[in-house]
C-alpha cells in the first residue's frame, strides 16, 4: 500500500508540473501524429517486402532492411521529441519557464547524439524482435528480459543526452551508473505512473462501454458521439502518461546528479520511487 500512495503521489507531484507548463502536452501529441505518417509510408514497401506474411521464416535481406528503417524513423521521432520534452521539463525544474522553442532548441541541438541513440536503439529493437519470432520459448522469455534489462540500461539517457552532450553508448553507461547509484533496479515511480493510466483507461473504456450500450437504444447517432468521446478520453489519458512520463524522468535525472529533483517535486517521493530491493543489497 505504500508503494500505491507514493504512486499516486509522484504523479500528483508530476501533474504540478504540467499544470504549470501545459503546453509539454504537445510534445507527444505531435510525436504520436508524426508516428502515425511514418507508419503510413512503410505501410507499402512493408507489405511489398513481405513483412506481414505469417512467422516462421527466416527474413530476407529486404525484410531486414524495410524492418530496420522503420524502427530507426520511430525511435529517432520518439527520442526527438522525448528530448525536447525533458529540455523543457528539466527548465521548469530548475527555476526557468520554459516554451516550446526550448524544447525543440534542446533537442535539436543535441541531433547528432540523437541519430546515434535511434540507429542504436532501433538495432536492439530489431534483435529482440527476431529473438522473439524465432527463438521459440527460450526466444521470447530470453527476448523479455533482455528488454526489461534494456529498458533499465536506458531509463535516464534522454536526460544525459540532453545534459551532458555526450554520445548514444556514452548515455547509455551514464544512465545505467546514475540509476545503480542511486536507486537500484527497482523502479517504482516510472511503473506506478504507468499503472494508474492504464487503471484510468481501464475506467474510460467500461463506462464508456456501458454508456454506448445504453445510449443504443435510444439514438445510433448519441452512440457514435459517446464512441468518439470514449476514444478521446483514452487517448487524452495516454498523452498525459507519457508526459509525465517524460517529466519524471527529467526530475529523476536531476535528483540524481544534483542531489535535488527541483522544487516542484519533493526529493523524499522520488528517492523512495527508487529503491533497492533487500535481497540485492550485498
Amino acid at each position: 500500500m505504500s508503494r500505491i500512495s507514493r504512486s499516486f503521489e509522484l504523479v500528483k507531484m508530476c501533474l504540478g508540473v504540467l499544470r504549470l507548463d501545459k503546453e509539454l502536452l504537445l510534445f507527444p501529441v505531435v510525436s504520436a501524429l508524426a508516428l502515425l505518417v511514418v507508419s503510413a509510408a512503410f505501410a507499402v514497401p512493408s507489405f511489398f517486402a513481405g513483412l506481414f506474411s505469417p512467422g516462421g521464416q527466416a527474413l530476407t535481406v529486404a525484410q531486414v532492411i524495410v524492418a530496420f528503417c522503420f524502427y530507426f524513423v520511430c525511435y529517432f521521432v520518439i527520442i526527438y521529441f522525448n528530448s525536447g520534452l525533458v529540455g523543457a521539463a528539466l527548465i521548469r525544474l530548475r527555476g526557468g519557464d520554459p516554451t516550446l522553442r526550448d524544447g525543440f532548441r534542446e533537442a535539436s541541438s543535441h541531433l547528432p547524439a540523437i541519430i546515434g541513440y535511434a540507429a542504436l536503439s532501433a538495432t536492439v529493437g530489431l534483435v529482440l524482435r527476431l529473438l522473439r519470432d524465432r527463438g521459440g520459448i527460450v526466444g521470447a522469455i530470453g527476448s523479455a528480459v533482455a528488454g526489461v534489462a534494456w529498458s533499465l540500461a536506458t531509463f535516464l539517457a534522454v536526460p544525459v543526452l540532453v545534459v551532458e552532450g555526450i554520445g548514444p553508448v556514452a548515455a547509455i553507461k551514464r544512465s545505467a551508473q546514475l540509476l545503480k547509484k542511486t536507486w537500484g533496479e527497482q523502479i517504482i515511480g516510472s511503473a506506478g505512473i504507468g499503472l494508474v493510466f492504464f487503471l484510468a483507461g481501464l475506467v474510460a473504456a467500461a463506462a464508456g462501454g456501458v454508456l454506448v450500450w445504453l445510449a443504443f437504444s435510444a439514438s445510433a447517432g448519441l452512440a457514435i458521439a459517446l464512441i468518439a468521446l470514449t476514444v478521446a478520453a483514452i487517448l487524452g489519458l495516454s498523452l498525459v502518461g507519457a508526459t509525465l512520463q517524460g517529466i519524471y524522468s527529467a526530475a529523476v535525472y536531476d535528483y540524481a546528479v544534483t542531489g535535488e529533483p527541483g522544487g516542484l517535486i519533493p526529493g523524499e517521493v522520488v528517492r523512495d520511487a527508487f529503491r533497492v530491493k533487500p535481497s540485492a543489497r550485498w
